[in-house]
């Protein structure tokens, strides 16, 4: 016997049962007002986290101002709290990413810790987005479309309908008489996916009446592919993932020997999985970059732009900088009470320990040529203190340098590297971390 839409939303969201909240994202369509009513019926016999909605309103037509109204309106029949988001839509070559983007973006301002984001998105759903991926190039990590959970924010997204077609949400929707929202743009054959379930399908399905069971089935097979690659990535990492060699720096880093010894396909794989959480990925195209980064010379330092930062080599050794780590200002500070710490602006906070050298005291960077005093070694050239140090050449230009005047008096010990301060104090610096935006 078939089980029922209850009885499905019941066994897909039993690992939920014990969060502190289900939000759930209510446009007013038809996935989600029928999901909305499921929850609302299910939370009569059942014992069921909080429920609450959240409907967010892009602005992007005219007829949408009117839906808040209706769904405010539907979620007073329920008894089920509505929490209603403006958000600005950015200009791009995709609309349809976009308002993904801006919408998840609403949802993870809201979502608490360890609280759920149930959404609807269907089985059909999950075959139009394998195919416009495929059609697209996509790699397994695509193809495997949708997941039916992930982590969102502080909490987790979860999609408890990928196992029910829109034949049966729409069934369920006339059996109760719910009414909902029709988008005048899913109607527009300009957006991808609109194409795809109006022209594409049903000529598919004509042929092949199994096909959207198959497609998604399809994805469900290459999510656990996917699901054994990221295992290996985890095994591949952990022989690259040693102490870097100045643990004072955050910043994502690895050892690039171990990664050299595994095959092309490995390493690739390897740097998807790390790289992940941290830029957007390229695609096949561009992954040539990543051997002439690997392939250098070991004194070239050279680096490979990706979407949201530089991944850089520095020696034997991989470094991670975000764009916002370019975000800081090299002009001159004045450090008028050395005795509290200096914050750097986006380049962390220095500190003074002992009793501090007698004032005015400046804060500049690095122009070329400084001589600094080392204990026990006389006056020595910074930069070949630096070379010979291996401090990475992306972090030298941010170093600190204290001076009284046009005099030289200190730089950071870079937890002991050197001591450069022949008196009774220490310049101690604290580089901007990850949870300072590094990330």
């Amino acid at each position: 016997m078939k089980p029922s839409l209850t009885a499905k939303l019941l066994r897909n969201t039993a690992p939920w049962r014990n969060a502190p909240g289900w939000r759930i994202a209510f446009s007013g369509g038809l996935d989600s007002t029928v999901l909305l009513h499921l929850l609302s019926s299910l939370a009569k016999s059942e014992r069921l986290p909080p429920l609450s909605a959240i409907h967010v309103h892009h602005g992007l037509q005219a007829a949408a101002d009117a839906w808040p109204n209706h769904c405010q309106s539907i979620c007073d029949n329920l008894g089920i709290p509505l929490r209603v988001m403006r958000v600005q839509v950015q200009p791009g070559a995709s609309l349809e990413r976009a308002a993904r983007n801006a919408r998840y973006q609403a949802f993870s301002e809201v979502i608490g810790a360890g609280q759920v984001l149930l959404t609807g998105q269907h089985r059909d759903d999950q075959a139009e987005t394998l195919l416009f991926r495929l059609l697209r190039g996509a790699g397994v990590r695509g193809l495997a479309a949708m997941p039916a959970q992930r982590p969102l924010a502080a909490g987790y997204l979860v999609r408890p309908l990928l196992d029910v077609t829109r034949g049966e949400l729409e069934a369920y929707a006339h059996e109760h008489q719910l009414t909902w929202i029709e988008d005048p743009s899913n109607a527009d054959p300009r957006f991808s996916r609109n194409y795809l379930r109006h022209h594409v399908f049903p000529t598919l399905t004509e042929r092949w009446p199994q096909a959207v069971t198959s497609l998604a089935r399809t994805a469900e097979h290459l999510s656990e592919a996917q699901g054994l690659l990221d295992e290996l990535a985890q095994m591949d990492l952990l022989a690259a993932d040693q102490p870097a060699p100045f643990p004072w720096l955050h910043l994502p880093s690895l050892a690039l020997a171990p990664l050299r010894e595994l095959s092309d396909a490995r390493q690739r794989n390897a740097l998807r999985h790390w790289l992940a959480p941290l830029t957007r990925l390229p695609d096949s195209d561009h992954w040539a970059s990543w051997h002439a980064l690997r392939d250098a010379k070991g004194d070239a330092q050279p680096l490979w732009r990706l979407a949201d930062g530089d991944l850089h080599r520095s020696g034997d050794r991989l470094w991670w900088l975000p764009s916002t780590w370019s975000e800081f200002s090299d002009a001159s500070l004045s450090w008028p009470d050395p005795q509290n710490p200096l914050e750097l602006p986006g380049n962390g906070r220095l500190k003074l320990t002992g009793k501090a050298p007698a004032g005015p005291l400046v804060i500049r960077y690095r122009k070329g040529g400084e001589i600094v005093e080392v204990p026990g070694r006389g006056r020595r050239d910074l930069k070949r203190l630096l070379n010979e140090s291996g401090l990475p050449s992306f972090v030298r230009g941010r170093l600190p340098l204290l001076y009284q005047g046009e005099q030289l008096l200190g730089v950071p010990s870079l937890a002991g590297l050197w001591n450069t301060v022949p008196g009774d104090w220490q310049l101690h610096w604290m580089p901007q971390t990850c949870d300072q935006g590094l990330s």
